[in-house]
């Protein structure tokens, strides 16, 4: 699957199935549902890959000292990317570790 793909699954009821927590947690962000994203990342919060989009969560909801634990969780400067490239960007990340 690729960034376009991904994005257009967004335009259904439920995540594709086979997808890696981390995406579904950027799927259903991009639903608008940050409170299922954020629960899927706080259910791997010892995993440092989940650490990245936990930043970006919070970041989104305005947080920045706590994007910013997050973001150093994650062995990341914080993000100054509009938070749509940020998204993409993880997506894109996200998607490639998985095809490995």
């Amino acid at each position: 699957m690729d960034m376009q793909e991904f994005a257009l699954t967004t335009s259904g009821d439920s995540p594709p199935p086979g997808l890696i927590p981390v995406l579904e947690a950027l799927w259903y962000l991009r639903k608008g549902d940050w409170d299922r994203a954020h629960a899927i990342v706080q259910e791997h919060e010892d995993d440092k890959a989940y650490a990245s989009v936990h930043a970006h969560l919070h970041r989104i909801e305005g947080d920045l000292a706590n994007a910013g634990y997050w973001y150093r969780r994650a062995g990341q400067k914080a993000a100054d990317a509009a938070l749509e490239e940020e998204w993409k960007s993880l997506v894109a990340h996200f998607l490639q570790e998985n095809a490995s």
